[in-house]
């Protein structure tokens, strides 16, 4: 049975157990969460990792995308990633890798990952259509679905699949006229399928073949938004809104057929329509896990990209959004490098801890109140254990020494805090 199917019969399973414990709230709610679609514990019957929920009264989660490129294929820099990636704190792993030894990247990934694993299908089926089809339009209805069973069978948690995007969201793009009309990778490929075969998308005519297969491996759909707005002036538009009510009616199909699903949103989005963003997929797709790709809050921050992403993540996740993809700084220029990758994790782990503090999940502020207690005690090595990056401000304590050891070498002598104590003390 899934875990929507064990849930609806009222059965707590030991990993509902854990994450209830883990968050601090109660297993009995959780599972009905988890009946209901609120909330999902995203592992693949055949991955034994340490279970994690995304959703409903539960901490923000944060996953980093990795992968190979055909300009740098690389499986050693990608597991030293991985590595990174779960040092600083991510709680799952996206595969995106189009070029090399896909299907070795991904194993070796699935094996050495402690935390979920999710992957793209439609990015291996699209390379070997090229490969052996000449062509990704030459791709089969069964090319594709056999990847996503490959996937499935091999213990990937969580796959993205775009099977909203429809011909008739199509039309609309091609009526309304974009700035950026497609700027999904995955998404592209299903539209240039779609135009050249004259076809619907293989993936929401035949959603009940990828139910089939989900179902299978208790694997949790993650239903993608193709036609994300790629830049400001594109988002909230109607195409995008027209894949999202399609999503809806599948995120429906999906819960009842014991389905888990996570429904995923934009993009780039300014920073006046994140919120309303956020209420319109819960509204539409009746409060399913939200998963966003920052948002981006401009188009114009290319080697901060990070930065942009996690003010709209803050804002996005205080609103309602449960689980945040990071954004590195070469989003937009180049392949990430191992810092990019851990950059990118600590931003968009201080995006989801500050919203969840804004949301009052319990327990979010306990690591702040520390804090605060260290620095007013003047004790560096509590401060230090406490940041997101020790490392980082250890070194660069070390690169500016204080005169005085109990400050630091902005305020050295005139300390603020310990100039205050020393006059409170004489009263």
């Amino acid at each position: 049975m899934t875990r929507i199917e064990l849930a609806k019969k009222g059965i707590i399973t030991p990993e509902v157990e854990e994450v209830a414990a883990s968050e601090g709230i109660s297993a009995e709610q959780l599972s009905r969460d988890i009946a209901s679609g609120f909330s999902t514990i995203p592992i693949n019957i055949n991955h034994k990792i340490r279970p994690i929920g995304i959703g409903r009264n539960m901490r923000t989660k944060i996953n980093a995308n990795i992968g190979t490129s055909k300009d740098r294929i690389s499986v050693d820099d990608e597991m030293r990633k991985l590595e990174v990636l779960v040092k600083y704190g991510a709680d799952a792993v996206m595969d995106l890798s189009t070029g090399g030894p896909i299907r070795e990247l991904r194993e070796s990934m699935l094996k050495k990952s402690p935390i979920a694993v999710g992957t793209v299908p439609i990015y291996q089926a699209a390379v070997q259509a090229a490969e052996r089809r000449g062509a990704i339009a030459k791709m089969t209805a069964d090319d594709l679905f056999g990847v996503i069973e490959e996937h499935g069978a091999s213990g990937v948690d969580f796959v993205t699949v775009h099977a909203g995007l429809t011909m008739k969201a199509v039309e609309r793009l091609k009526q309304q006229g974009r700035i950026l009309d497609i700027v999904s990778r995955g998404g592209s490929f299903l539209l240039e399928w779609m135009v050249y075969n004259e076809q619907d998308n293989p993936l929401y005519l035949q959603f009940d073949r990828l139910i089939e297969i989900a179902r299978k491996y208790d694997m949790t759909l993650s239903l993608g938004d193709g036609m994300r707005p790629g830049c400001l002036a594109d988002a909230t538009d109607r195409t995008q809104l027209e894949e999202l009510l399609t999503l809806g009616e599948l995120r429906d199909v999906a819960g009842a057929n014991d389905v888990q699903v996570i429904i995923e949103g934009p993009g780039h989005v300014p920073l006046n329509q994140v919120e309303l963003n956020i209420k319109i997929q819960k509204e539409i797709c009746k409060g399913a896990p939200f998963y966003v790709l920052g948002p981006l809050v401009t188009d114009i921050g290319m080697g901060y990209d990070h930065v942009s992403a996690a003010i709209g993540g803050a804002i996005a996740a205080a609103a309602g959004a449960d689980f945040l993809c990071y954004v590195t700084p070469s989003e937009h220029i180049r392949l990430p490098t191992i810092e990019d990758v851990k950059e990118g994790v600590i931003v968009s782990k201080l995006a989801a801890h500050a919203a969840d503090i804004a949301k009052g999940i319990k327990g979010a502020m306990d690591q702040d109140i520390k804090m605060a207690k260290c620095r007013k005690a003047l004790d560096w090595n509590g401060q230090i254990g406490l940041s997101l990056n020790p490392d980082k401000v250890r070194e660069w304590r070390a690169e500016i020494p204080p005169t005085e050891t109990e400050v630091c070498s902005m305020c050295g002598e005139f300390c603020a805090i310990r100039t205050v104590e020393r006059a409170l003390k004489k009263k």
